[in-house]
């Protein structure tokens, strides 16, 4: 039997989740876990990844676009989306380079479309747009209650000696960000085969430890053939 190009075994994972339940850190650490393993993967993030892309997250993460609507929002991040896409994404996934990738379509259509109100319809529309196939292989959702996640967050900012100032999403009120808690886990009630949810609830080598698990346990052959 012929070896499976490479472009064939890399992998497209996902992370979401709300504000604060640590996406970033946990994203940098499956990074390092993989290139130990001598296993090509690059980070990226959402919206943004690429220079247009960036120049709209920070249209949108400043506020500015916040007046426009939810739909229109939705609009935005899946330009940024597409040159994500197009520009990073796909490209490294031909070559064989895992992509992780903080946030992706899921965080619209939890943020603007069951939290926001924007229609499936339109959700739709754009996914199939801006995604062009690229569905991931794997979505971890790190789950934990908001109140939670943003005391979190103060305590590493009074830490850190920072003053905290929120951006759009960050300055929603608490039964919002409640709600799109809920959102997500039904995005992934809906996705069971894609999307793993994992308590953020923990310390952060243990959160790694759990993340590393379910993605030996998603894709056992091609990390075994790595081991080997």
């Amino acid at each position: 039997m012929l070896e499976a190009p490479l472009h064939r075994q890399a992998k497209f994972i996902t992370f979401e989740g709300g504000e604060g339940v640590g996406k970033s850190t946990q994203v940098k650490r499956l990074l390092a876990n993989l290139q130990t393993r001598s296993i090509k993967a690059v980070r990226t993030r959402e919206p943004g990844g690429t220079p247009k892309a960036e120049a709209i997250r920070s249209f949108i993460l400043q506020g500015r676009s916040e007046s426009w609507g939810a739909g229109a929002e939705a609009v935005l991040f899946a330009a940024a989306r597409l040159d994500h896409v197009n520009q990073l994404v796909a490209p490294h996934l031909r070559s064989g380079t895992w992509v992780l990738s903080d946030r992706f379509h899921d965080s619209t259509r939890a943020y603007q479309g069951l939290t926001g109100g924007v229609g499936d319809k339109l959700i739709g529309a754009l996914e199939t747009l801006a995604l062009d196939g690229h569905t991931p292989d794997l979505t971890i959702l790190l789950d934990m209650d908001p109140e939670i996640a943003f005391r979190r967050v103060a305590q590493r900012a009074v830490e850190d000696g920072l003053v905290l100032t929120g951006d759009r999403f960050e300055k929603e009120d608490l039964e919002w960000h409640k709600r799109l808690r809920e959102g997500f886990l039904a995005i992934a009630a809906a996705n069971p085969d894609r999307c793993i949810v994992i308590s953020a609830d923990q310390n952060e080598a243990a959160l790694e430890a759990a993340i590393w698990h379910a993605v030996q346990t998603r894709f056992p052959e091609l990390l075994q053939e790595r081991s080997a």
